[in-house]
C-alpha cells in the first residue's frame, strides 16, 4: 500500500483502483458453465482460441458471456443476451459491441455470447453444442437475475446472422433441453430480435448448413434446423431485420419466419430495409435507417 503526504493524493489514488474495478467489472467473462463443459472433448493442441485484427474470434472452448451492465440508477430490469453471427465458424463481435454499448445505454443489461462454434475435433455432437450454450447462457443470467438486477420475465436474445438461426433455434426448441436444468427454468428467451438471420436451411447457405449439421443431412434433420418450421403459438414474440440487397443471406430466411410467426399469431415486428447489406450494426449505411429506435419503442409496447 502506498504511502500518501496528503488526503488528496490518497482519493484520487482510490478513485483511479475504482474506476479499473468498474471498468474490469464491465469487460470482465463470466463462463457459463461452473465445471466441465458438456459434450465436449479435449481440444487438440492446433485448435487454440484467437481473435483477430477484424475482433473475430476462432475456436471457441470456454464459452461464457461478456457483460455490459447499465450505470446504477439507468437500470430499467431488461437483459438481452446477443449472440453474434460467422457462419458457425468464427464469432463476429463489431457489430455486438456497438449494439451492446448502445442498450446499455438505454438501461437494459447487455450481454455478449461467446458460444462454441461447432466441430468434431472439440465436440461429440457438433449439431447440438451452440444450442447448449444459448440454454446455458438463458439459464445463467435467469439465475442471476436479481443480483444483476434483471427481471426473470424480461432476457431476451438477440442474433445476428448465423447468431439469429441459433437464437431462433432456441425460441423454437424449446422441448429440446440440451443441458442439465435441475431448476426446470425456462431455457427459452421472453423475447427475440434477429437481425439479418439464416433461417431456412436450404443449399443457399451451404456454408452454415454443413457447419452445423454435415453436408448430407436428412430431410427430417433439415426440417428440424429450418427454424421457421418449428415455430409455434409458443414462440416468444419477435423483432426482426433484413435488408433486400443482403447478398450473403436472402432476405427470404425473415420473410419466412415472420409468415410462420403470423400463422402461429406470435407477435412480431418486421422491417424490411432497401439496402444495407449484410452486416450492418445499428445503422444502415445506406438509408441512415435506424432499426434501433424501433426496436426501443418495440420493447417498450410489449412491456419489455
Amino acid at each position: 500500500m502506498p504511502v500518501f503526504k496528503s488526503p488528496k493524493r490518497m482519493i484520487a489514488f482510490f478513485f483511479i483502483v475504482l474506476t479499473a474495478q468498474s471498468i474490469f467489472a464491465q469487460n470482465s467473462f463470466i463462463p457459463l458453465y461452473s465445471g466441465e463443459v458438456p459434450n465436449s472433448i479435449k481440444a487438440p493442441a492446433n485448435y487454440q482460441e484467437s481473435t483477430d485484427s477484424l475482433n473475430r474470434v476462432r475456436m471457441v472452448t470456454r464459452p461464457g458471456l461478456i457483460p455490459f451492465f447499465p450505470a446504477k440508477g439507468n437500470v430499467s430490469g431488461t437483459a438481452v443476451i446477443i449472440f453474434p453471427g460467422g457462419g458457425y465458424f468464427l464469432l463476429s463481435l463489431d457489430a455486438c459491441i456497438e449494439i451492446a454499448n448502445a442498450l446499455c445505454k438505454e438501461g437494459i443489461t447487455a450481454f455478449i455470447a461467446k458460444y462454441r462454434l461447432p466441430h468434431d475435433s472439440i465436440m461429440i455432437n457438433k449439431s447440438i453444442g451452440p444450442l447448449q450454450d444459448a440454454q446455458a447462457a438463458i439459464q445463467l443470467v435467469r439465475k442471476n437475475a436479481a443480483l444483476w438486477g434483471i427481471h426473470s420475465q424480461k432476457i431476451g436474445a438477440m442474433g445476428l446472422s448465423a447468431g439469429g438461426h441459433l437464437v431462433s433455434s432456441a425460441a423454437t426448441q424449446v422441448s429440446k433441453i440440451v443441458i442439465d436444468n435441475p431448476g426446470n427454468n425456462n431455457l427459452s428467451p421472453d423475447f427475440i430480435a434477429l437481425l439479418y438471420p439464416v433461417i431456412i436451411y436450404d443449399p443457399a447457405i451451404p456454408r452454415t448448413r454443413e457447419n452445423l449439421i454435415g453436408k448430407n443431412p436428412s430431410p427430417e434433420t433439415l426440417d428440424l434446423y429450418s427454424t421457421d418450421k418449428q415455430v409455434t403459438s409458443q414462440t416468444p414474440p419477435s423483432f426482426l431485420v433484413h435488408a433486400i440487397d443482403d447478398d450473403v443471406i436472402p432476405v427470404k430466411n425473415t420473410l419466412a419466419f415472420f409468415n410462420a410467426l403470423l400463422e402461429k399469431n406470435v407477435k412480431t415486428e418486421m422491417h424490411i430495409l432497401q439496402s444495407g447489406g449484410h452486416g450492418f450494426a445499428l445503422t444502415d449505411l445506406n438509408s441512415q435507417n435506424n432499426w434501433f429506435k424501433a426496436l426501443l419503442s418495440w420493447l417498450k409496447e410489449n412491456g419489455f
